[in-house]
């Protein structure tokens, strides 16, 4: 449990455990980053065990919304994470010191191309990930609650 008494339950994988510990320690996400691109942490709610979850993503934010990329290094399949999004799209997003409630919504179309486009310019990685994979790599949206 954290200190507010919710059950919490950690990354398994090592990189993203280390990193999701180096912002609760710091209580920020500057200087924190993957592959060289900063960061924003989410909290998200798993969608079977309804326990939180810590995720550091890549930070593609413009006018006060966020985008976030499932795109799981190009991989056929999603990242575990876009499930819980998509059953509990009220998440909580860090970016520095600042924390906020937003409400994600899968995008697609001219939206979605617009957010892939800051995204890939974010981290550019991104275009490799989708040339990688058959998938459409999906795209969130998180605006502000």
């Amino acid at each position: 449990m954290d200190e507010s008494g919710k059950d919490v339950e950690f990354s398994p994988t090592d990189w993203v455990r280390d990193q999701t510990g180096k912002i609760l320690e710091t209580g920020t996400t500057a200087g924190i980053e993957i592959l060289g691109s900063p960061v924003v942490l989410l909290t998200l709610r798993g969608a079977r065990s309804g326990k939180l979850r810590y995720t550091p993503v890549m930070r593609v934010e413009h006018g006060g919304s966020y985008a976030v990329v499932a795109s799981k290094g190009g991989a056929p399949t999603h990242p575990t994470w876009y499930y819980n999004i998509k059953a509990h799209p009220e998440i909580t997003l860090q970016d520095g010191t600042t924390t906020k409630n937003y409400v994600a919504r899968e995008v697609d179309g001219a939206e979605r191309a617009e957010w892939w486009e800051r995204a890939v310019a974010a981290y550019p990685s991104y275009a490799e990930y989708q040339e990688k994979t058959d998938r459409q790599i999906p795209v969130f949206v998180l605006d502000p609650k």
